[in-house]
């Protein structure tokens, strides 16, 4: 197999938010890909983290930096030289947007501007992807999938600045990267991203994996709430797929994407009883009852049609599939034993890569998509 055609090998690929939970899987993927790798981020979000655990500092360049310090940011990246830029850095929790509004807003569009800016000054640039959430819709409670098309909006602070940042996105690519010329640019919308090692706050996988190692059982404070569950590789070989077409042909392939998990969006009630019954370890328990937390979305679904008709690019996990290879990617930690992380996510590369080349998809396959 000749995993994106070979495309990110000898490539120089700068990430921002490397210290993240899917930044650090993308570092790392890329890294096994023969990419040339430099990171910009704030320190790991989470205690314990991928970066950490597979000692990411020694496989990339990597720089310690906030994306709202735009001299720093530039420096950064002009040093760099870098070919294409994955733009993850972000503040990307709900419920911590109702405590630091301000910041949030400040982090998710000012911020991302600042990429832009970056990516304008550095004259090595020339794709650029920058990754938002299913969140930046305007969420209508509506039981279908939303797509690339539908309005933009938020009722929090988090959702409200992902669709803002569409927003700014979108006027940076009509009002410079496109006249331009140099730049192509494309912003890309996943759903509930899961996977080994995600240990951030207020999120149900790296909750109930808490409870496992405290040996107590998971508190569930919204059952009920739908979404739309992914495996981290598969929005990711979205994302980089993206990112080889955009240098192939940048006027089709520049705009909106959504990378949506197949048919497993179901109900946190049901993504919690498929964890205990798929790695036979955890239980949970409904504390809605009561419970005073600020809004959050009742129902939430993306529809990834424009990538499967255009990119041919589709999901291929099940939910089972989806929950063992993320139980398994956590094991090191349960385990206590870390130091084997590194070896653990490389082997879920392979897997996952063999896996869509067996479904013909032209990103892991010897031939021309």
């Amino acid at each position: 197999m000749a995993p994106f055609n070979d495309y990110y090998k000898g490539k120089r690929v700068f990430v921002t938010g490397h210290t993240g939970f899917k930044g650090a899987w993308l570092a790392l993927w890329l890294t096994s890909l023969g990419a040339e790798v430099t990171g910009y981020s704030l320190a790991p979000p989470s205690s314990p983290s991928v970066f950490d655990a597979v000692r990411l500092d020694e496989r990339i360049s990597h720089v310690h930096g906030d994306i709202l310090n735009a001299d720093s940011l530039t420096d950064a990246m002009q040093a760099a030289k870098p070919h294409i830029v994955f733009h993850l850095a972000a503040q990307a929790l709900v419920l911590d947007s109702y405590e630091q509004p301000v910041e949030t807003l400040q982090t998710n569009i000012i911020g991302s501007a600042n990429v832009m800016e970056a990516v304008r000054r550095t004259e090595s640039v020339e794709t650029l992807v920058l990754i938002t959430t299913d969140k930046c819709y305007e969420n209508r409670e509506q039981p279908w999938g939303y797509r690339e098309n539908d309005p933009l909006g938020g009722h929090d602070p988090y959702s409200a600045s992902k669709g803002a940042m569409e927003i700014v996105c979108a006027a940076w690519n009509n009002s410079f990267f496109i006249p331009e010329g140099r730049v192509a640019a494309a912003t890309v919308r996943a759903g509930n991203v899961i996977g080994g090692g995600d240990f951030g706050a207020h999120r149900l996988v790296p909750d109930y994996v808490r409870a496992v190692m405290q040996n107590r059982p998971l508190e569930v404070r919204m059952p009920e709430a739908v979404r739309p569950w992914q495996f981290v590789l598969e929005p990711l070989s979205g994302y980089m797929w993206l990112a080889v077409m955009l240098g192939r042909d940048p006027r089709k392939y520049r705009g909106a994407w959504n990378f949506a998990p197949g048919d497993n969006t179901c109900s946190v009630r049901e993504l919690a009883e498929t964890i205990g019954r798929v790695s036979g370890v955890g239980t949970w328990k409904d504390c809605s009852a009561g419970s005073e937390t600020p809004h959050e979305a009742s129902i939430l679904k993306l529809c990834s049609d424009k990538a499967a008709a255009v990119l041919k690019w589709k999901a291929i996990l099940d939910i089972d599939r989806t929950v063992d290879l993320t139980m398994r990617g956590y094991a090191p930690f349960v385990e206590g034993d870390t130091g084997r992380m590194a070896e653990v996510c490389e082997r879920q590369c392979a897997e996952y890569t063999r896996l869509a080349a067996e479904k013909g998809l032209p990103w892991a396959s010897d031939h021309e998509g």
